[in-house]
């Protein structure tokens, strides 16, 4: 057996040369300062026996399958019989594909068509490797393209629980019901740092904090993939993760979706690569290529960061996959050809629509010589090495329809258990905890687009309706079941409030659902007025309130909590809306049932103008630091918050 030493030592030095043609190729990259970035390695993607297999498969393979494995097309535009002319080596279902062109598809039918494609892709035919496809999905809180699945709260959420086990868990239960759908690879967790609110992904984000995005990263891939060196992962119930998106997506300026980050080395290095060296060492099988870029640099074509600094110094022996048309923004490139980006060492190209010309030009690049073939055979070898550390090859697939397991209890307790650990007390004027066997007025939240926020069902989750939840528990099913269940009384809107008065009100309101780019705002500020409108209503009538804040990030709402009497930081729980109830519900007499614990994994805005997340000791201070939460167990008053935009 080839000593792992030596075979680091010849891994290394192939870099070196695929990097050297790789300058040759193309403009080079900004110069970067390796001593500067942190060492890690991918435990163990790299044996002697596998990489055996690998080079006697890639010598078997024609230029065109070699290829095809490096060219990535989304499920609504790509067949499985399109397979046997052209041989892909992977295919998505984007934010809006479904089986069939149906978004609401059942998870038996997901099953159906990756069955299907893992089939044509595994025929024995002429002139045909039979390679495994893998089949992608974003699946970042929960299954959530799947009508059904349980959905968790989004990461800002688990972020505020600061409980690395509990996203280990979630990871685990996710993969299950990924597994069961015959789904091989989701792209998560993403590992940015968010800086600034005006992000529409700012609640993909764990904490604006690297330290804590870096204890949550090596969880979050062993969620997902079983601890490393699990061999057959599949086999076990577990799928490939993605480190995403290397890097610096958030760190943009202004917090503009697929900016700029311009940043000195070292910064960016300690914030913004702080999740990728245990992401890395937990056996991460892909990284994601970020849309932004580095100093003016972008990373589906930064050489240096790719291949010198990922694959060199930080050891990651796994496959580069580029997000959706990423190498279209690369100078130079369009979304049908783009050499550079697969030279800078992007290994796999999402390319959704346009697999078909992606397929071709990069076809012609190789045999022209644009394309390396040395850089071509390491893109594939890495590919095949996260199918066979997968357990792709194995034909057994024992987690597939064993849908028992998707949307089921045990996953549905474990999404409510979160929601208790995320939500973050904020002020608490003695309302709370609520006698359950009081008089509550509820306002309507229903609505569980907005419980469930964006990247649910649809791209955007700004379409969806009640049936895409089958066994979810809204927030207002949560609250009433708790209230009647212990002799209280529920009022709504249309009960005489001055005859029957309400012993307090619960209101919930926030953001609407929202993704990447459509969620980026001018102003870190709520500016939707008639939730403080309702609040102020209540306070007119005598009646206390109790604020429930839905948002996919901290946002300026100093009226809004100044007007309540308590106010709860209830991001965007999933489909267990209960876990709310369970928390600002009491017992008949008032005692709590359970207590908060949730502390905020990013300051919470006090003014309107100033956008980047400011701390304790800044000039402008923020309205409540990192790390703040009440509980009913140490509580404190809190003084009334400027109401001034600009927080003076």
């Amino acid at each position: 057996m080839t000593d792992p030493r030596s075979l680091r030592a010849i891994l290394c030095a192939a870099l070196f040369a695929l990097a050297t043609a790789a300058s040759a190729a193309g403009p080079a990259s900004p110069v970067v300062h390796p001593e500067l970035w942190p060492k890690a390695k991918s435990p163990p993607l790299v044996d002697a026996a596998t990489e055996a297999k690998i080079t006697a498969l890639i010598g078997q393979m024609s230029l065109a399958e070699k290829v095809g494995q490096v060219v990535q097309g989304d499920i609504g535009s790509v067949k499985p019989q399109d397979l046997r002319e052209y041989p892909l080596g992977s295919v998505l279902a984007g934010g809006n594909s479904g089986p069939y062109d149906d978004e609401r598809a059942s998870p038996q039918t997901w099953l159906k068509l990756a069955r299907e494609f893992h089939a044509v892709a595994l025929e024995t035919r002429p002139g045909h490797v039979p390679i495994p496809v893998i089949f992608g999905i974003d699946a970042v809180h929960g299954h959530n393209n799947v009508v059904g699945a349980v959905l968790y709260p989004h990461n800002i959420a688990l972020g505020a629980a600061h409980d690395p086990d509990l996203v280990r868990r979630i990871g685990a239960a996710t993969a299950e019901e990924i597994a069961t759908t015959g789904i091989d690879w989701t792209f998560a967790p993403t590992l940015a740092v968010p800086g600034d609110a005006r992000w529409g992904r700012t609640y993909e984000g764990y904490s604006s904090e690297p330290d804590l995005v870096r204890r949550y990263s090596s969880a979050a891939i062993e969620g997902l993939q079983g601890a490393p060196g699990l061999a057959g992962r599949l086999q076990a119930g577990r799928v490939a993760a993605t480190a995403k998106h290397f890097m610096g997506d958030g760190g943009t300026t202004l917090g503009e979706d697929q900016g700029d980050s311009a940043l000195p080395e070292a910064e960016f290095v300690g914030r913004h690569g702080a999740g990728y060296p245990g992401a890395i060492d937990a056996g991460v099988l892909t990284v994601m290529a970020s849309y932004s870029s580095w100093n003016g640099t972008k990373m589906h074509g930064h050489q240096a960061l790719l291949t010198a600094i990922l694959k060199g110094r930080m050891g990651f022996d796994g496959f580069v996959i580029g997000d959706w048309n990423g190498h279209s923004q690369v100078p130079g490139c369009n979304k049908d050809r783009c050499p550079a980006a697969l030279n800078a060492g992007v290994d796999m190209y999402m390319a959704p629509n346009s697999w078909k010309k992606v397929f071709k030009s990069t076809l012609e690049a190789a045999q022209s010589g644009e394309i390396p073939m040395a850089r071509l055979d390491d893109a594939v070898r890495r590919i095949l090495r996260v199918k066979f550390a997968l357990g792709m090859f194995d034909p057994a697939r024992p987690y597939e329809g064993r849908f028992e397991l998707f949307g089921s209890d045990a996953h549905r307790a474990l999404a409510r258990e979160a929601v208790r650990k995320s939500l973050v007390l904020l002020k608490n004027d003695g309302a709370l905890p609520i006698r359950a066997s009081s008089r509550v007025l509820l306002s309507d939240m229903s609505d569980l687009a907005m419980q469930t926020g964006g990247w649910t069902i649809s791209w955007q989750g700004s379409d969806t309706t009640r049936k895409d939840f089958p066994k979810a528990e809204s927030i207002t099913q949560g609250l009433r079941a708790a209230i009647l269940g212990a002799g209280g009384k529920v009022i709504d809107g249309a009960d005489d409030l001055v005859a029957e008065k309400p012993d307090v009100a619960i209101i919930v309101f926030g953001e609407q659902p929202y993704a990447e780019m459509f969620g980026d705002i001018k102003l870190p500020f709520y500016n939707q007025r008639t939730g403080l409108r309702e609040i102020e209503h209540m306070r007119a009538l005598g009646i206390p309130v109790v604020t429930v804040f839905l948002s996919g990030r901290p946002l300026w709402v100093s009226q809004e909590i100044n007007a309540s009497n308590a106010f709860v930081a209830g991001w965007q729980p999933g489909t267990e809306g209960g876990g709310i109830a369970d928390l600002i519900i009491g017992d008949a007499k008032g005692a709590p049932r359970h207590d908060f614990t949730g502390k905020l994994s990013f300051p919470w805005p006090g003014a309107a103008v100033l956008a980047p997340f400011t701390h304790a000791g800044d000039k402008l201070a923020p309205a409540f630091p990192l790390g703040y939460g009440l509980s009913y167990a140490h509580g404190a008053k809190v003084a009334r918050l400027s109401e001034d935009l600009g927080g003076r």
